[in-house]
């Protein structure tokens, strides 16, 4: 199968240097220093998983690459508007375009650009990391993905690429409802990653100290309700699960959110916490520990930018 790779960081590379060894034509759309380093360098995954690929092809230029059985979009959402103009290019009548962002919006975002059909709502659980550019490091267990048609349909492509990434060395999960599963993960992500942003702590102390730990499961409650007044169907007990999940976490373990905002980083603060208060605001659903937080956090966001734009 014909792939194209929209952001090759840890994610993109992880799961393209996987779909690459085992013969699918896979190719990187990349800009700046990552493209040259894609192409004088090639691809290298570390850790877990070891691979070599001395050679890879990569391009800044979307037209090059053409329509192709599926586009993986890795790109972080703060990186989303600066790639959907692209995604034309890649897409055509069968093209499947699978998500794998943060949050719950992205596939909204996405089925603008390129249609709703086309759109595959994608869920990602993988500890990767690139250590330099071209390089991945995969720890903490084999990692899974998700993804389904909108309607939750079983159709000729999903079955395709789901082989597709299990025969690659994927584990790949099919979920009954995708938007389910979208929520589940988005009412752990949002939460710690609201905690953690604003005490600059790991989980471990989070979930340790008594009075973090029941604002951690009063935040979690305010995300699932947000999620239900939707018209999610999830599970009964998903706030027990979801802090028991908290509960088995490296105790060094912090979000991508957290660390982006303590870098003065792009971080997925709107599409996280600031989508999660607005779709809280539509519901008639009270948030406020997220309300809070989301506030004082992008405040520190702004500050942040404007010394970044202030420094020599």
């Amino acid at each position: 199968m014909r792939f194209a790779v929209v952001g090759a960081g840890s994610l993109g590379g992880y799961f393209g240097g996987l779909l690459q060894r085992d013969g699918h034509q896979v190719s990187y759309l990349a800009r700046g220093r990552t493209l040259e380093t894609l192409r004088e360098n090639g691809l290298r995954i570390t850790g877990q998983t070891e691979i070599e690929l001395p050679q890879v092809t990569a391009t800044d230029d979307p037209a090059e690459i053409g329509p192709v059985d599926a586009v993986l979009l890795c790109v972080k959402t703060p990186q989303l508007d600066a790639v959907l103009p692209q995604l034309p290019d890649l897409v055509g009548p069968l093209t499947a375009v699978i998500t794998m962002q943060n949050g719950v919006d992205a596939p909204r975002r996405v089925a603008e650009v390129v249609g709703e059909g086309a759109v595959l709502p994608g869920i990602v659980r993988i500890f990767t990391q690139l250590t330099e550019r071209g390089v991945i490091d995969h720890r903490g267990g084999p990692g899974s993905i998700a993804f389904s048609e909108p309607n939750n349909a079983e159709t000729d492509r999903l079955e395709a690429l789901r082989d597709a990434f299990s025969e690659a060395g994927v584990t790949v999960v099919e979920p009954a409802d995708i938007w389910s599963e979208l929520w589940q993960k988005y009412v752990f992500f949002a939460p710690s990653g609201l905690l953690g942003a604003l005490t600059a702590e790991p989980v471990g102390v989070i979930r340790s100290r008594p009075g973090l730990r029941e604002l951690l499961q009063r935040a979690i409650g305010e995300a699932v309700a947000v999620g239900r007044a939707a018209g999610i169907d999830l599970p009964p007990d998903v706030e027990t699960r979801t802090l028991a999940f908290c509960d088995q976490l490296p105790e060094g373990a912090t979000t991508s959110l957290q660390r982006d905002l303590a870098a003065g980083v792009p971080s997925e603060l709107e599409s996280v916490l600031g989508a999660l208060v607005r779709l809280a605001a539509v519901a008639g659903v009270p948030v406020p520990l997220h309300e809070l937080g989301y506030e004082v956090l992008a405040v520190r966001a702004e500050h942040a930018a404007e010394r970044a734009a202030q420094a020599p």
